[in-house]
């Protein structure tokens, strides 16, 4: 894979919650971390997504923000 993107973290499906247009994707990146992804119906399958699949996550943002209390 290349791909333009910094932010690419390599993890395992953890769920997927399918609703009627849009799937909710839960990968776990590193142990105790997810990272939640909703992507078209259509998009997981053709991935061919599954709990246990090894992915990708890619972020692309244009801010990164960072607060305090």
């Amino acid at each position: 894979m290349r791909i333009s993107a910094r932010n690419a973290l390599k993890g395992t499906v953890k769920s997927i919650v399918a609703g009627s247009v849009n799937d909710e994707v839960v990968v776990e990146v590193a142990p105790g971390l997810e990272v939640t992804a909703i992507i078209t119906k259509s998009s997981a399958e053709s991935l061919g997504l599954a709990t246990g699949k090894e992915v990708y996550t890619v972020i692309k943002a244009s801010d990164v923000m960072i607060a305090v209390d």
